[in-house]
């Protein structure tokens, strides 16, 4: 492997002042949405309804494959962390969600893909506190826009099959990453992080077009 390939693959977050980067990325995240989402019928009851939901909102379901990719690629001991992380704050934003009313309108799955996008592509090397502080940020924010858009239909049932889905994509996927023992499989998966961002930034494009 060349010198510079050895460079990019151990990146070193510390040269770059990411925390500040980090926490004004999550506030804009943390920021009120206004939610127009869909809720899935699946006809078998409200737990399936949370499943269908996830898995049929992109929007939703990238960022959480994005976290998956991203803890994989960190490590063993992060995809454990992301495994309960990621579906408790997602549970946690959901409580929220189904008892407050409608939000003002940001762009939170854009920024989503490309923070999570751009951590995937870099293969940033994160302390353990700011990475699961990404997990913790993405998976509430998440979980409040899916709790207002459940709690008509599914409600708690309905947060907890998408809590129970994001423990099997986290399990699952983050171990098929910490598998890979060949440099190129972890590029596949890099360049799989740096097509998430360039959806992201495509997103982002699309609103600003839209409001001009």
């Amino acid at each position: 492997m060349l010198q510079s390939d050895r460079i990019i693959t151990n990146f070193d977050v510390s040269r770059i002042k990411l925390p500040k980067v980090l926490t004004a990325a999550f506030c804009l995240l943390l920021w009120p949405s206004n939610v127009l989402a869909h809720l899935v019928t699946t006809g078998l009851g409200p737990v399936y309804d949370g499943i269908g939901h996830l898995v049929m909102t992109p929007e939703d379901l990238i960022p959480a494959l994005a976290i998956a990719l991203f803890a994989g690629l960190r490590g063993a001991a992060p995809g454990r962390r992301a495994l309960f992380v990621l579906p408790l704050a997602w549970f946690g934003g959901g409580l929220l969600g189904v008892n407050i009313e409608g939000l003002p309108t940001l762009p939170v799955a854009a920024v989503s893909f490309v923070i999570l996008g751009v951590l995937v592509a870099a293969d940033l090397n994160l302390s353990p506190k700011w990475f699961t502080a990404v997990v913790m940020v993405v998976g509430f924010t998440h979980g409040v826009l899916n709790g207002v858009a459940l709690k008509e239909g599914a409600g708690i049932l309905g947060l907890l099959g998408i809590m129970t889905t994001l423990f099997v994509i986290v399990a699952l996927v983050s171990a098929f990453v910490v598998s890979l023992k060949k440099p190129w499989t972890r590029i596949v998966v890099r360049v799989a992080g740096s097509w998430v961002a360039a959806i992201g930034l495509l997103m982002v494009g699309w609103l600003v077009r839209g409001q001009g």
